[in-house]
């Protein structure tokens, strides 16, 4: 089993940790002007891709 010859520094753990991060999901505005999630229905008119998909109550 490989054991690493020298232990790492601090400063070499903490700038590959620093690449981890959250990123924020990607949004767009429906046709109804409502933000949503792309690739998903939008949950206030219930259309997706310019069709309706969900049947929501009003």
């Amino acid at each position: 089993m490989a054991v690493p010859k020298r232990k790492k520094s601090k400063m070499r753990v903490r700038q590959r940790r620093a690449q981890i991060k959250a990123t924020i999901p990607g949004t767009m505005t429906c046709e109804c002007g409502a933000t949503r999630l792309s690739h998903r229905a939008c949950p206030s008119c219930g259309k997706y891709d310019g069709r309706q998909v969900i049947a929501v109550e009003e």
